[in-house]
């Protein structure tokens, strides 16, 4: 079944592909300075989870009780509970417009059916609701129009959770990584062992290694910063970033996270990034871990 699925979702690529790349140019232009604050919001920057996803449960719990007051014959509460549906899809449209300007490859493609899907959706549902208004004796057709129109809305569901689970959009590229509390060498690119952190450019990243885990090095004021080098938000390469206000800004999609702690100073990323202390070796040169 998982296989005929994605051939279907694959089959859609054709369209989904260019109307994707456009839309997201103009969402892009759309959200940039002044309105930058605006997309962080919807994003869910200050609430360190993403909005979308979260408001996602409001339309699908209500449109599914939309279907099963209107079996039951209850008119009024199934109209109340349709309506409250449709202004939930239209704010998790909304959030989920401002992740789109931070998607990309087959995340994209992915992202453009299942926003598609929703759009027919909640026309469908609109056509049902005026349907509805003017409280006709047989209400056939309108409770029609809502059964197809959540059966779409089952399918978009269904294509959003693969671009999250399947291919980890707005999630953390950090969640499963260890803790790490073990000191290890730390090795530095384009410095000589032992390793001496004064010899690192003030105020431009560069990339370090402890263990298997790659990490950013700051040095500001005589103080070296050390973050993980991978973006909690997309896997972008921090150490190819810049410095900014005291933060490390991604090269990606200009997510900043603040050099002392790892907290997020900008978005798409909802996330922290890990950051990692330093001491010096007993053998010469530095070691690293995780801080806790």
């Amino acid at each position: 079944m998982t296989r005929l699925l994605t051939r279907l979702m694959d089959a859609q690529n054709g369209w989904a592909k260019p109307l994707g790349d456009a839309v997201h140019g103009l969402l892009n232009r759309i959200f940039q300075s002044p309105l930058r604050p605006l997309k962080d919001f919807l994003n869910g920057t200050w609430l360190g989870h993403p909005i979308h996803a979260a408001i996602t449960d409001v339309p699908i719990g209500a449109l599914t009780v939309t279907v099963i007051l209107d079996l039951a014959n209850q008119r009024a509460a199934a109209d109340i509970a349709l309506v409250i549906g449709i202004l939930a899809m239209l704010a998790a449209a909304l959030a989920g417009f401002a992740d789109y300007t931070d998607t990309d490859g087959t995340a994209r493609v992915r992202a453009s059916l299942h926003s598609t899907l929703m759009i027919v959706a909640l026309v469908v549902y609109l056509i049902s609701l005026a349907q509805r208004a003017g409280d006709p004796i047989d209400r056939t057709l309108p409770v029609v129009l809502s059964i197809v129109a959540y059966l779409i809305l089952t399918a978009a569901a269904y294509v959003g959770g693969d671009v999250v689970y399947a291919l980890g959009n707005m999630v953390s590229r950090h969640a499963f990584r260890g803790s790490g509390r073990k000191w290890l060498a730390l090795e530095v690119e384009g410095v000589p062992e032992p390793v001496d952190l004064a010899m690192l450019p003030e105020g431009q990243p560069v990339k370090g290694k402890v263990g298997i885990n790659p990490i950013v090095l700051v040095r500001v004021a005589g103080v070296v910063h050390a973050l993980h080098e991978t973006c909690a938000h997309a896997g972008g390469p921090l150490a190819e970033g810049r410095v900014v206000d005291g933060c490390i800004e991604c090269p990606w999609h200009q997510s900043r996270f603040r050099l002392r702690d790892g907290e997020v100073r900008q978005g798409p990323t909802v996330y922290p990034q890990p950051t990692y202390e330093l001491r010096r070796s007993e053998a010469g040169g530095y070691e690293a871990r995780r801080a806790s």
